[in-house]
């Protein structure tokens, strides 16, 4: 990894990491005796898809050469307009290290071009750059920083996942309570091998339930980032005879998993938010940044918030947001202010889950925060007290509106927000939606355990 000391803000000096070149890829492919290549890219749901090649096709690869069939890919393209071009990012270059060093495996992400030359408009990635780009034209960089919670469930003995936690940990329990400590450090050192900057990992709140947390980057690095958080971590849990997973609520009665994300925009090196002058000691774009997200919650739901289960999350008493509102510091609202100002002043935006495409994610939060600076749009006075102890009436009474109560109602605000829908683009808007309409379709004629149970006992005589 080539690096170069910045002094910062803060009068820090930190190491930034600097561009790869096809050069630089080629040569450290050579010394570190690299034989194979997976070239990774998202569909439009967030799931990984690749395509392995041996090292001596590394060249024409970086050079935009490779050819794949995008007729089989969710949310691609139709049979008769197949053929997508890879297009790897250098900056993305990685080694597998709980690979073999000999003959060793790597990967580099991509974006999605056409036959043409012109980029797919059906590639997640591209959807993040050209929000990206748009933000870039007012002056603004985003960085962003998530925290992904997830669990570590027991298999069973013919290797299937169970929901069975490996231990009764809670918040911060360290060994022997927390079984999972050893897969978790193990996790920790692959992320760092990877280039990952960890900056804490612990035991969650739930029996099983674990967070890693890697330093904050732009954009487009934090939704690669996220994107190989999910790989290493199922992958190094697999090594250890476990499942893990990113399902936003696979327990009925205890906490979810959430993916709160940590973001700032910066503007000529300094933090756009940050005014010590201002209130709160946030600058208006802040204030506005904030007013953006809130007007645009509902909207963005359905993309942060993907799944049917997602909605078994956002409920109250598990400690996720489920009202609109913002605070400095109190955590029942849908956005809050860290405590922290100068170069770290951040909003974080509590609402997402780890089961969201990170690209869509982070573009559909960047483009409702710039409509709230373009627009101005004011977040109201913070709401210091909790929410979750007050009566609809007082909610209704401070106007604090609720998110989506299912996948459903996401789906429907989605359709309303011209500004979401403007940021997905018409291509992935119209496979998104289908996709999860499929879902919400599958989900609502399933005769669920819950049903049955209820059914079973009632009393002898009752009318179904």
């Amino acid at each position: 990894m080539k690096t170069t000391e910045v002094k910062q803000m803060d009068g820090k000096v930190r190491a930034k990491r600097q561009p790869y070149t096809k050069e630089d890829v080629l040569r450290t492919a050579a010394e570190k005796d690299v034989g194979f290549v997976r070239l990774q890219f998202t569909d439009i749901l967030g799931i990984i898809k690749n395509v392995a090649i041996p090292v001596g096709e590394l060249e024409s690869a970086l050079d935009g050469e490779l050819m794949f069939d995008g007729s089989s890919i969710e949310g691609f393209v139709r049979i008769e307009e197949s053929d997508m071009y890879l297009r790897p990012d250098p900056n993305t270059f990685a080694i597998f290290p709980w690979k073999p060093r000999e003959n060793a495996e790597a990967r580099l992400i991509c974006d999605i071009y056409n036959p043409d030359g012109t980029p797919f408009i059906g590639c997640p990635r591209g959807v993040l750059k050209r929000v990206i780009a748009e933000a870039r034209e007012l002056g603004y960089e985003m960085n962003a920083g998530p925290e992904a919670e997830f669990f570590l469930f027991q298999r069973s003995p013919n290797g299937h996942a169970t929901t069975h936690t490996q231990d009764e940990g809670g918040y911060f329990d360290l060994g022997p309570v927390d079984l999972g400590e050893e897969a978790r450090r193990e996790m920790v050192l692959a992320l760092e091998d990877m280039g990952f900057e960890v900056e804490a990992a612990h035991h969650e709140v739930a029996a099983g339930q674990h967070e890693i947390d890697f330093k904050y980057a732009d954009a487009l690095a934090t939704a690669d980032n996220a994107t190989t958080f999910r790989m290493v971590v199922k992958a190094i849990a697999l090594k250890h005879n476990l499942h893990a997973t990113f399902m936003p609520k696979p327990i009925f009665g205890i906490n979810g998993s959430g993916m709160h994300t940590h973001q700032s925009l910066f503007k000529e090196g300094r933090n756009a938010f940050y005014d010590p002058k201002g209130s709160f000691e946030l600058s208006n774009i802040a204030l506005h940044y904030i007013g953006g997200l809130l007007a645009h919650a509902r909207g963005f739901c359905a993309v942060t918030n993907p799944l049917v289960n997602s909605y078994k999350r956002l409920v109250p008493d598990y400690e996720a947001p489920v009202y609109i509102a913002w605070s400095e510091r109190n955590r029942s609202p849908l956005v809050r202010v860290p405590a922290k100002r100068g170069i770290g002043t951040r909003v974080e935006l509590r609402s997402p889950d780890p089961s969201c495409n990170p690209y869509l994610a982070l573009a559909v939060m960047l483009a409702a925060g710039m409509d709230g600076i373009k627009n101005k749009m004011d977040p109201g006075e913070p709401v210091n007290r909790n929410i979750y102890h007050m009566t609809l009436e007082e909610r209704e009474r401070m106007g604090i509106k609720s998110l989506p109560n299912s996948l459903h109602e996401a789906l429907s605000f989605l359709d309303r927000d011209e500004v979401i829908k403007d940021a997905l683009g018409p291509h992935i808007l119209r496979s998104f939606v289908a996709a999860k309409k499929k879902e919400w379709e599958q989900y609502i004629i399933q005769v669920h355990p819950w049903q049955k149970e209820v059914a079973l006992n009632e009393p002898e005589g009752t009318d179904h």
